[in-house]
């Protein structure tokens, strides 16, 4: 049924057993012959749903279960315990009839043939996964007008910049029209014009095919221009569940005031504002907004400045990340 999750996991864990010495040659000599085990918790027990067609930002800092989540649900590892459904299906036992409906783009991990061009592994993978001609076409033309990638995917790909390999990669990953797919560091490699056409692709991809994506980054701006809910893990725990719009009102106290001047200022002080960076024609102001009101601000600025232009915005996402981290 259409209200039913795409993604279903319950109290998913993962755990490694690993051995651990102290440094020195005396050590290491010692640990051939009797070794010191550490069990790792990767993933504590976490659960989520994620239904049909959304984009959904699955963020944390390097360690947080991440990965671990990711390779799980795309099956290429066995949980310690708890359940996991995608699409109807145990990701780790039916893999023949689960790969034919996700794609993975893994960071700069390459799945293109190296010495062909990138449009081979295009028409390959039209003949493993069974596509129409026309639906292939179809799409291929869409994506390669999105990403600018004309010229780039008729060279080997050993010839192709980081950034470029990404962009073919997406569309290897995206040919066959996948129900659910896998983002980890998508825009890796990628120039500011590069990104902002991959985040095109993502969204009409999303509008168009109704596909689900699962986007893991450490690029904020992917996360705020793709993303209208994420999940926050960290040691392994799930930490925050919801929009992004309610994280930012939630955790968000502070704004910043950009302000161009037209004269050069001589000074700033004002209660519960904070000036970031000073130059001669122009101001960066952190203001709380739980002292100082934003109409305070702009009125007091009016008031002693020949001001020529204000720019009023959230703080970065990383900043919001970090102070729940923090509490």
């Amino acid at each position: 049924m259409k209200n039913e999750p795409i993604i279903c996991v319950e109290n998913l864990k993962k755990t490694y057993k690993t051995h651990s010495r102290e440094p020195g040659l005396v050590n290491a000599f010692k640990s051939l012959f009797k070794r010191k085990y550490i069990i790792k918790e990767a993933l504590k027990g976490i659960s989520f749903e994620i239904m049909p067609g959304e984009i959904v930002g699955f963020i944390g800092p390097n360690g947080a279960g991440k990965s671990t989540t990711l390779k799980t649900l795309s099956g290429i590892l066995y949980p310690s315990g708890g359940n996991v459904k995608v699409l109807g299906m145990t990701p780790w036992k039916n893999r023949v009839k689960y790969v034919k409906n996700i794609g993975v783009v893994f960071g700069q991990k390459n799945t293109m043939w190296w010495d062909l061009p990138a449009v081979d592994t295009f028409e390959l993978n039209r003949e493993f996964y069974s596509i129409p001609k026309e639906a292939y076409k179809e799409r291929l033309d869409r994506m390669v007008k999105l990403l600018d990638v004309e010229k780039v995917m008729r060279t080997p790909v050993r010839d192709l910049s980081l950034g470029e390999r990404m962009k073919c990669q997406a569309i290897t990953s995206l040919l066959h029209n996948p129900k659910l797919v896998f983002l980890d560091e998508p825009t890796i490699g990628l120039d500011i014009i590069a990104k902002d056409r991959f985040r095109d692709l993502i969204k009409d991809t999303n509008k168009k095919d109704k596909t689900t994506f699962i986007v893991t980054t450490h690029d904020m701006q992917d996360i705020e221009k793709l993303c209208d809910r994420i999940i926050i893990i960290n040691h392994g725990e799930i930490i925050y569940d919801g929009s992004l719009k309610n994280i930012k009102g939630e955790y968000l106290s502070n704004k910043i005031v950009d302000v161009k001047l037209e004269e050069a200022h001589q000074g700033f002080k004002l209660k519960g504002c904070k000036v970031l960076k000073r130059r001669k024609y122009e101001l960066k102001i952190e203001i709380n907004v739980k002292k100082k009101s934003i109409n305070e601000l702009v009125s007091y600025l009016l008031e002693n400045y020949q001001v020529a232009d204000i720019l009023i915005q959230d703080p970065p996402i990383e900043e919001i990340i970090r102070n729940i981290y923090e509490k």
